[in-house]
């Protein structure tokens, strides 16, 4: 991939207006399917189905057997992403309303800068990226509002303590993904991290008892309607999008995604529920977006230029 291919630069622009806008809309999805279904077993259901085709895509056009390596670093990604990232957002959506969710989530930039600074690598932020990340965290801290700061309803202390481990779980395993020994097939890995992710969910699951509380009469249709939608649309479409932009752009570029679903999420309550727009929504919306024009538009640190450069791989395929 070169920055002058058109095409590139369309696929490019393709995944990221999936990751934004279809996660965007994931956590009411989430909130929905686990009305009547438990978290962890929907999400492991979810996961082991969409895992499960991309597996046998991947497998049937021809892809290379994986090995007991590949499979070890595919579960431990599925774990971090899948497990502890998804995981603690569908256990949060449970006692924490979706766009307070999406915000604590928004957190993932600031641990992917911090996790590359001080790893063995030593990539230091440029100035750009974090004057992003922090004019980001700005922007959602307006957004926030009351709802953060003494508002009527407080926020659940155990969820936010869950949604932080949650979001550096994903960090550490966005940049994991970028640097362990997966097959070189990017489908074929994504299906997967999916099976190890999706068959943790459901062992956690089982361990939280979640098995006795699965009625399958009082499973509503609108809930696996919404299950449906986060298999097809958050799993197959944005998760396999996602996995793919760290493949090929720089992991803080990528994970600027936690600005835009927050917007998106606002968005679509105006559009679906009819939720008021205010002067304090569209002033973060707009500094959400400059934030996000901010980190896309600076490029690496020298170090990680060094690194690239130094390096025997192409830089689109350093996570194969």
């Amino acid at each position: 991939m070169t920055a002058t291919d058109p095409s590139s630069r369309g696929r490019v622009i393709a995944a990221f207006a999936a990751v934004y806008v279809i996660w965007g809309s994931t956590y009411l999805g989430i909130r929905v399917a686990i009305e009547t279904i438990p978290p962890f077993l929907m999400g492991g259901v979810r996961f082991l189905l969409a895992g499960a085709i991309l597996y046998v895509w991947a497998r049937s056009r021809g892809d290379a057997s994986p090995t007991p390596r590949h499979w070890l670093a595919a579960t431990i990604v599925g774990g971090l992403l899948l497990l502890g990232g998804n995981g603690a957002v569908m256990w949060a959506a449970q006692h924490v309303p979706t766009g307070i969710v999406s915000l604590l989530v928004a957190m993932v930039p600031l641990w992917i800068v911090l996790f590359e600074w001080l790893g063995p690598r030593k990539v230091r932020p440029t100035t750009g990226v974090a004057m992003g990340v922090v004019l980001g965290l700005v922007g959602l801290a307006v957004l926030a509002g009351p709802a953060l700061w003494g508002g009527k309803e407080g926020v659940d202390p155990l969820s936010v303590v869950v949604l932080m481990l949650g979001s550096m779980s994903w960090a550490a395993g966005s940049l994991y993904s970028r640097r362990s020994t997966l097959p070189s097939s990017s489908i074929l890995a994504m299906g997967m991290e999916m099976l190890g992710g999706g068959a943790l969910l459901l062992i956690a699951g089982l361990l939280f008892g979640e098995l006795p509380r699965l009625d399958i009469e009082a499973v509503s249709g609108r809930s696996l309607l919404a299950m449906a939608y986060l298999l097809v649309f958050g799993s197959l479409i944005g998760y396999t999008a996602y996995i793919w932009l760290l493949r090929v752009q720089p992991a803080a570029r990528v994970s600027t995604y936690a600005y835009v679903n927050p917007t998106v999420a606002v968005f679509l309550g105006w559009l679906v529920l009819s939720e008021p727009v205010t002067q304090r929504t569209l002033l973060a919306g707009a500094i959400i977006v400059g934030s996000v024009a901010l980190i896309t538009t600076t490029g690496r640190s020298d170090t990680e230029r060094t690194n690239v450069t130094n390096t025997s791989e192409p830089a689109t395929t350093r996570a194969a």
